[in-house]
């Protein structure tokens, strides 16, 4: 496939990385020289530099036979036009924008992204992907990344082990035998850095980084048994009072729970926007990283303090003084990869990647066949690919121990007839099964051959 990606930052060049390592045709317009040398250096892409709205400069990055665009600059305006260029001249038959401004995300104006209007076939709004990754991580406040999965059935968790857990040293063979009825597996293990598809003789040791899938109804038992105390949340506080924070602030006051929260915001015109939109939360005008104004906001009572501004340092910060101060749990948003590996040593709890979630997003919309979801974990280390198996399948009709997985891919749940099921050497795929496989990005071709046609792109 030959893909456009207009944009060279952080999610265009790990989409490009994507991409390319998949074996696609792939062209980067950035007007920043720098960033379209980094891509041409460090992946095997085509870079041209120029601005992505102009129809030259389109026309120099192939648009002519292109078969996807994703406009993916800093601006929701070049975006658009980007799209609108590619279709009026180019004919590009699909094209994906990432906007940020709420005006243009209002569901009463969705018309405007109509094929006659303005031609867009997916709008990606970043802020509202990490809003709704913040609520996952305050559903399960004890994991450090979650998502769900098989219609709802399936939640998966990364969980940090300490020397509590009581399954340290325990071989994963023997975790099946000892909780036989509890539908969990062990997708994944971070060592030392290192991201690996755990074996049945592997064992757990504290420090480990786990990756789980779980059914639904057992999150609380897993928790249990990888030593994670379930924490109640219901005095929250929120730094940062924009789209982010104020998106999960009005879907958090939706809660059945009537949690009590405070939104802490410096800007006194944003601050003064949230408290409008707000009913049931107080919302003080002042800096996040102020001793006195978060004992205002009762931060040594507070059960989760979401620090979600648009600065990595003050947000990594502001969580570290929270701790100090008494919170029970602190989740940041870190935009700087770089800076994830001192979230244990400065005792945050869990951390946002908004670049992981926009191109979770876009993958999710990029790929298709049968593929319904796609999920990054890390950096781009390894993917959580759910997939409807059809009859053409190699997978169909055989037991899960006779299928030729790689080393680094593992069913971590399988959907029959709607109901989630605990995968078993001896669980048959049959036709029609949705299945979430666990992936490490080296080992997606070879999930391409078995799922068939499911990952392919348009």
């Amino acid at each position: 496939m030959k893909v456009v990606i207009c944009g060279a930052g952080q999610v265009g060049w790990q989409i490009a990385r994507h991409l390319s390592g998949e074996r696609n045709d792939v062209t980067v317009v950035d007007s920043n020289p720098d960033l379209v040398r980094r891509a041409t250096d460090t992946l095997d892409v085509r870079g041209i530099c120029g601005f992505a709205s102009y129809p030259d400069v389109l026309d120099q990055a192939g648009a002519a036979d292109a078969d996807m665009i994703i406009a993916a600059t800093h601006s929701d305006e070049v975006n658009m036009v980007t799209c609108q260029v590619a279709h009026s001249v180019f004919s590009v038959p699909r094209k994906i924008a990432r906007l940020r401004s709420q005006s243009y995300l209002d569901a009463i104006y969705s018309d405007l992204y109509r094929r006659e209007h303005l031609p867009i076939d997916v709008v990606i709004s970043p802020e509202r992907e990490v809003a709704e990754a913040a609520l996952k991580r305050l559903s399960v406040p004890t994991a450090f990344d979650s998502e769900e999965f098989l219609d709802g059935t399936t939640q998966f968790l990364g969980l940090r082990l300490d020397e509590n857990c009581p399954v340290l040293n325990t071989p994963l063979r023997q975790l099946t035998d000892l909780f036989s009825t509890l539908r969990t597996i062990v997708v994944g293990v971070r060592r030392k850095g290192v991201l690996f598809a755990p074996e049945a003789g592997d064992q757990l040791f504290a420090g480990d980084d786990c990756y789980v899938m779980c059914h639904k109804d057992d999150v609380s038992r897993t928790m249990e048994v990888f030593g994670k105390t379930d924490q109640s949340q219901e005095r929250i506080v929120i730094v940062g009072g924009g789209n982010v924070g104020l998106r999960v602030a009005q879907a958090l006051e939706q809660d059945h729970r009537r949690l009590r929260m405070k939104v802490i915001e410096r800007n006194r015109a944003v601050a003064e926007r949230a408290a409008d939109a707000l009913e049931r939360t107080i919302v003080l005008n002042g800096d996040g990283l102020d001793s006195a104004l978060l004992n205002e906001a009762h931060i040594s009572r507070a059960d989760a303090i979401l620090v979600v501004t648009d600065d990595d340092k003050t947000n990594l910060l502001a969580a570290v003084r929270a701790k100090a101060e008494g919170c029970k749990m602190a989740i940041a948003l870190v935009n700087d990869p770089t800076m994830v590996p001192m979230m244990e040593p400065l005792g945050i709890d869990a951390y946002i990647n908004p670049r992981a979630t926009t191109v979770s997003s876009i993958l999710r919309h990029i790929r298709h066949g049968r593929v319904r979801d796609v999920y990054s974990i890390g950096d781009a280390e390894a993917e959580i690919i759910e997939a409807q198996v059809l009859n053409t399948s190699p997978m169909a009709g055989q037991k899960i121990r006779d299928i030729a997985f790689p080393e680094g891919v593992l069913i971590g749940g399988v959907l029959k007839n709607g109901k989630m099921v605990k995968p078993s050497g001896g669980l048959r795929i049959d036709d029609g099964d949705v299945v979430a496989l666990f992936t490490l990005t080296k080992d997606v071709p070879e999930v391409e051959r078995l799922l068939q046609v499911s990952i392919d792109f348009f």
